[in-house]
């Protein structure tokens, strides 16, 4: 078990040393990179295997000026100076794909007819996608600007219409600055909120 132990080097890429990005350097992210990201974090474990995450890239000029309007100001310089900001959603029909995903058994009558379960299930396991998708990109030498405020009525009427995506969050992705950095902020002790039973 111990020959699987990811380096400190590793570790600290993706967690020790990790920081929510405000400012970038002016270099692309290309669509190769896009997609080693998704190659890579797909591979993450959610329940039933559904996989409700979807992802927009929203890359072009054009598609940042539809975007500024539905930030809140805080988010908007930075967002419009990242080389990305991914739409990070979740597809309220995913369990549509569990007889290709999952087709051990009928998952999919789980679902079928019960809202509150898809609701519930679809922003779980889609939260879960978005934090692996940050995994991945770090990884891979991005950096991370995740985010929650936005505008998400505007969002899904704007990049997610006709179709049963809703967005979740947003999180620039791209070279990152010291730009802008906060201080690292605290974090919880293990004693403090953990217990063993």
């Amino acid at each position: 078990m111990s020959d699987n132990i990811i380096n400190d080097k590793a570790l600290d890429v993706l967690f020790r040393e990790a920081r929510t990005h405000n400012g970038w350097e002016d270099r692309e992210v290309s669509r190769p990179v896009m997609q080693a990201v998704y190659d890579l974090m797909k591979w993450g474990a959610t329940s039933a295997n559904c996989s409700p995450a979807r992802f927009v890239f929203v890359a072009s000029a054009e598609g940042k000026e539809r975007l500024a309007p539905l930030l809140l100001e805080g988010n908007r310089a930075k967002t419009l100076a990242a080389p990305c900001c991914v739409i990070i959603a979740q597809d309220m029909s995913f369990h549509d794909h569990l007889p290709t995903l999952f087709p051990h058994t009928d998952a999919k009558s789980w679902f079928d007819g019960n809202d509150a379960l898809i609701e519930e299930t679809a922003f779980r396991n889609a939260t879960l996608q978005g934090a692996y998708f940050m995994i991945a990109a770090r990884a891979l030498g991005l950096d991370c600007g995740p985010m929650s405020g936005f505008d998400k009525a505007g969002v899904d009427k704007e990049f997610l219409a006709d179709t049963n995506y809703r967005s979740n969050f947003l999180c620039n992705i791209g070279y990152g600055t010291d730009e802008n950095m906060f201080p690292r902020s605290p974090r919880f002790d293990f004693e403090e909120i953990c217990k063993i039973v």
